[in-house]
């Protein structure tokens, strides 16, 4: 998979979205600010969500269209409300994305329904992420596959069998370049309740990349996400917290996220090859190692014992392995203390 001929897998460093979603705050200029900064720490890509109130919603207060959750950072609020409140006009999505192309960064969007995937296929988007609670939408699905862009679908919530359901969607619409996911629809979600472990599996069931929209506070469940296989991290992005918004609460702030990009990439660089017995990088350490050596001076004739046979550093004699076996032998010649062993010491 590619993104703007970016190679997005396991032979690249990690591919990190910045999601502002909500967080420019109804300002425009806020959120030319949140492109720069999210530039300036290390986002390869700046991710927009593309939608109205009315194309996600309905304008109702009847059950289920307000949230009564105590444990929500929203409760108590009309889904057609928090959603207006969210939104990121359309008319800025032209602006914003000239902004990250003058920093040579992707920016792409979650689109809610098909007016929004024609509109950004006019302003000529480089990929297209679907939202995990949109992961069943397979029409949806069908209808961005069909654009030919690269896909990332996350996958919160969702089952095997609706996983599995939503890439065929997308494979069958002659889409292949394709990457799941793994998420936890919490807000924010704890690291307890985010389970990386599923990465590697995910990977194995389904045949396509695997990443992680993370919605936990920090960066250590990211680091570990890498550490299992993750290709792409997407974190939700702010100037500052205290500044609020609808996801200022579980959102990196710029400092923040250049510390996830230096350690996801420290922890990508750190996965290399399954190796045994030293790189060559270590070579010049080896020489520390443990080894056998004279410890007493010796005549010629005299026989090694637990005295004048150590096994010590520097790593010039033989092997500590041989030591039990040299109990007992001759040397051929006088041997000065500090005498590393060798087999033609030997009588």
């Amino acid at each position: 998979m590619q993104i703007n001929g970016r190679p997005i897998g396991l032979d690249a460093r990690p591919y990190l979205i910045a999601e502002m979603s909500g967080n420019h705050n109804h300002s425009l200029d806020r959120a030319l600010e949140i492109v720069d900064a999210a530039a300036e720490s290390g986002a390869d890509a700046i991710k927009l969500q593309t939608y109205t109130a009315d194309t996600i919603t309905l304008d109702c207060d009847g059950p289920g269209f307000v949230i009564e959750d105590e444990n929500s950072l929203w409760n108590g609020r009309r889904l057609h409300e928090l959603y207006d409140e969210a939104h990121t006009p359309w008319d800025w999505h032209g602006p914003i994305i000239e902004r990250a192309r003058k920093h040579g960064i992707d920016c792409f969007s979650s689109p809610f329904d098909d007016s929004a995937v024609d509109f950004l296929e006019r302003l000529d988007v480089p990929a297209y992420k679907i939202a995990s609670f949109e992961s069943i939408d397979l029409p949806l699905i069908r209808k961005v596959a069909a654009t030919g862009k690269p896909m990332i679908i996350s996958t919160g919530m969702a089952s095997v069998v609706e996983i599995g359901e939503a890439i065929r969607a997308a494979q069958e619409a002659g889409n292949e370049q394709l990457c799941i996911l793994k998420c936890t629809s919490t807000y924010p979600a704890t690291p307890e309740n985010t389970n990386i472990r599923t990465i590697a599996n995910m990977r194995d069931t389904f045949g396509v990349e695997v990443g992680l929209s993370d919605h936990t506070m920090g960066t250590g469940v990211a680091v570990g996400a890498v550490a299992l296989g993750a290709v792409l991290i997407e974190k939700h992005f702010t100037l500052r917290r205290a500044d609020g918004g609808v996801d200022s609460a579980f959102s990196l702030e710029p400092a923040e996220f250049q510390a996830l990009r230096d350690e996801t990439e420290r922890a990508w660089q750190a996965l290399g090859q399954v190796t045994y017995g030293g790189t060559m990088a270590e070579e010049g350490s080896r020489q520390f190692r443990r080894s056998l050596y004279v410890a007493q001076d010796m005549a010629e004739g005299d026989v090694f014992t637990e005295t004048n046979l150590r096994s010590v550093r520097p790593g010039f004699g033989l092997p500590p392995r041989h030591y039990d076996v040299l109990l007992g032998k001759r040397v051929n010649r006088a041997c000065p203390k500090g005498t590393p062993v060798s087999w033609d010491l030997i009588a």
